[in-house]
């Protein structure tokens, strides 16, 4: 497996991303419906990656995004800035105060508990950067004069809109001019797809991104219905995964796909909101890697537990592990990160090499 990656000192930035963040307003232990007062974060699926290599695993990243210039604009930018992330390429956009141009998108999210699954209630039409075209952002400058190792995006950007599958096309066709590694999180949401032509369209989108990218991340929904790949003889209704159905999938989009240098997907057995089974496998080499097994483990907050694989990978990837070893990195962070509140990762690296090295729970003095 060879990702070429660019020498540190020809690029400004180690990872960026590109796609929406939303202000998440979480109940707590609570519910959306009755709840009378909200905790306050930050998070977006391709954000969250980026946030985890920064705050994780000490990279130097940042976010292509797009803000209504007003007070809700200034506190994500507040929670990127804690974050560690680089803001520099937010692009500010003028509002008239009410919305009606544009209007920084809120995500309502609770997150579940035993037999009550979490519920999310996204409030995100016309958000500033689903309005953004390819030209409101120079990616020459970006991926050229700056220079980017690694460009990461998804398919709940993509979704956004029109102009959203346009400018995510544009990047990274740019990105691979200046040899940046592009990794993609399929994501597929259909009530986002709905609005801009369903299903059809989303195979439209991400097939022609596919061509394009070089590490590929999903889950079997997300590569079933992106993409149009299937596990054989899969039954939603099992409770066990059918892992050998799993490895033959990605083998085949590895094979249809051969710009494909890894491909990857956790792997999650829902017991109840608070417990699942978790792991992960990846492609790569024409060779099939899994995690180890996480049987049982307790969920405080399952949103951005995949954005958090994927960052571990990439961190992976990027220090030139192995893909069993980098693999293991993604479901480790991945992991941790669900043990927390919050869309985006609370661990540290030293963390996420422990448990990776078979450490337990016991307590730390």
């Amino acid at each position: 497996m060879e990702l070429n990656l660019r020498p540190k000192n020809e690029c400004a930035f180690d990872a960026v991303s590109l796609g929406e963040i939303m202000l998440r307003l979480d109940p707590g232990e609570g519910r959306i419906r009755t709840a009378r007062s909200f905790r306050v974060w930050e998070g977006g699926g391709e954000y969250n990656v980026v946030r985890g290599l920064r705050k994780c695993f000490g990279m130097k990243t940042a976010v292509i995004t797009a803000f209504a210039d007003n007070e809700v604009g200034k506190l994500l930018e507040d929670f990127i800035c804690q974050g560690g992330v680089d803001t520099s390429l937010i692009k500010w956009v003028k509002t008239d105060g009410i919305g009606r141009i544009c209007r920084n998108g809120l995500n309502f999210t609770e997150r579940g508990f035993g037999i009550r699954g979490a519920v999310g209630c996204s409030d995100r039409a016309n958000t500033a950067i689903s309005k953004m075209r390819p030209e409101d952002f120079d990616f020459d400058y970006i991926f050229g004069t700056l220079g980017v190792r690694w460009l990461h995006t998804g398919g709940i950007y993509a979704a956004l809109s029109e102009q959203s599958c346009e400018t995510v096309v544009a990047a990274i066709k740019t990105a691979k001019k200046y040899r940046t590694v592009v990794s993609y999180d399929l994501n597929y949401r259909p009530s986002m797809w709905s609005a801009i032509g369903g299903l059809e369209k989303a195979q439209e989108v991400n097939k022609e991104i596919a061509k394009y990218v070089d590490v590929m991340i999903g889950n079997e929904e997300d590569f079933t219905a992106c993409l149009g790949f299937e596990i054989e003889g899969n039954d939603a209704n099992l409770k066990e995964l059918n892992l050998e159905g799993y490895k033959k999938m990605i083998g085949e989009a590895a094979k249809t796909y051969p710009n494909f240098k890894v491909v990857a997907t956790t792997l999650r057995t829902v017991r109840t909101a608070t417990v699942n089974d978790w792991s992960a496998i990846c492609w790569a080499d024409g060779e099939i890697y899994k995690a180890k097994d996480y049987k049982g483990l307790e969920i405080m907050d399952r949103v951005g537990g995949g954005d958090s694989f994927a960052s571990g990978l990439i961190y992976g990837l990027m220090s030139g592990f192995d893909p069993e070893t980098a693999v293991n990195y993604g479901a480790a962070h991945g992991a941790l990160a669900m043990t927390t509140p919050g869309d985006t990762s609370m661990a540290s690296k030293k963390e996420v090499e422990a448990i990776v090295g078979g450490a337990g729970a016991r307590v730390q003095r």
